[in-house]
């Protein structure tokens, strides 16, 4: 098996740009953005995620078959979360009692 290595230019682009995506999460936590803080951060931590997935992880130069398994990983992700949140939404709550 062949080692896939990528340059130290791109190791070093891709490392500044974590840090940059680290600064822009610090920095959109002190901005009250309302509703939207949480898709902000959540868009910032998946493109992090995916950084560190395709080169440090080398799943960018990976065989088609290591794609396929880290592909079926999030997808199980995803339907493990689309159970979970379709549990909590269909939910019939029980107001409680007002009392005396």
């Amino acid at each position: 098996m062949s080692a896939h290595t990528l340059s130290l230019r791109t190791y070093l682009g891709v490392f500044a740009t974590l840090a940059v995506l680290t600064a822009a999460t610090t920095l959109v936590a002190y901005i009250d953005l309302g509703f939207f803080n949480v898709v902000v951060a959540l868009t910032i931590a998946v493109s992090k995620a995916l950084l560190v997935v395709l080169f440090f992880m080398h799943l960018a130069r990976a065989r088609h078959r290591t794609q396929v398994v880290a592909g079926a990983g999030i997808l199980w992700l995803l339907i493990l979360i689309t159970f979970t949140v379709s549990d909590v939404l269909t939910r019939n709550w029980i107001p409680q009692p007002a009392g005396w």
